[in-house]
């Protein structure tokens, strides 16, 4: 993979992802789910973001060692000022949905789908991982956005959590 094309001071370039908001209906697994769009530009404006992105959804490292460290952390981060934390990989949104709920991640963490990495892809922020069977996913990175402006942004040098994590994030808050 080759350096990301955003940098820090950069205006987050606008994105739209599938989203399924979490709500209590969606705990017995038998509810229709509505699915709606999170619009980077309407959506976050005025907000502290931070966004970490992972391969994919149910995957080892993204399941065991990533997501679930900023859920552990949630109250850290909000203590930090940070509005909204947010998990975006390539699966579709029903995936994310679920893997969201797997975790228990409720109203804490958005879970955000960027099908065929499109929107990281164009930062170059995806890795082809089709000789592994899973085609062109969302790499291992993590952004802190400030209304709009990026204020932090790593990706993963190696496998494993380390820049993206959320001790490195809480950090740099």
């Amino acid at each position: 993979m080759s350096s990301p094309s955003i940098k820090v001071g950069d205006t987050l370039p606008k994105g739209e992802f599938g989203y399924i908001p979490w709500a209590p209906e969606l705990d017995d697994h038998a509810t229709r789910v509505w699915t709606s769009k999170i619009d980077t530009e309407k959506d976050w404006k005025g907000k502290k973001v931070v966004l970490f992105s992972v391969p994919g959804a149910f995957t080892p490292t993204c399941h065991i060692n990533h997501l679930p460290k900023f859920l552990e952390k949630y109250d850290e981060f909000k203590a930090k000022g940070v509005d909204v934390i947010a998990v975006v990989a390539a699966n579709d949104l029903f995936v994310m949905s679920g893997w969201a709920r797997f975790q228990g991640c409720k109203e804490k963490i958005l879970a955000l789908s960027d099908v065929g990495a499109k929107w990281s892809g164009g930062m170059n922020l995806s890795i082809d991982l089709t000789d592994r069977g899973l085609g062109v996913r969302t790499a291992r990175y993590a952004m802190i956005i400030d209304d709009l402006v990026v204020k932090y942004v790593e990706v993963e040098p190696a496998p494993g959590v380390t820049v993206s994590g959320a001790e490195a994030v809480l950090a740099k808050l």
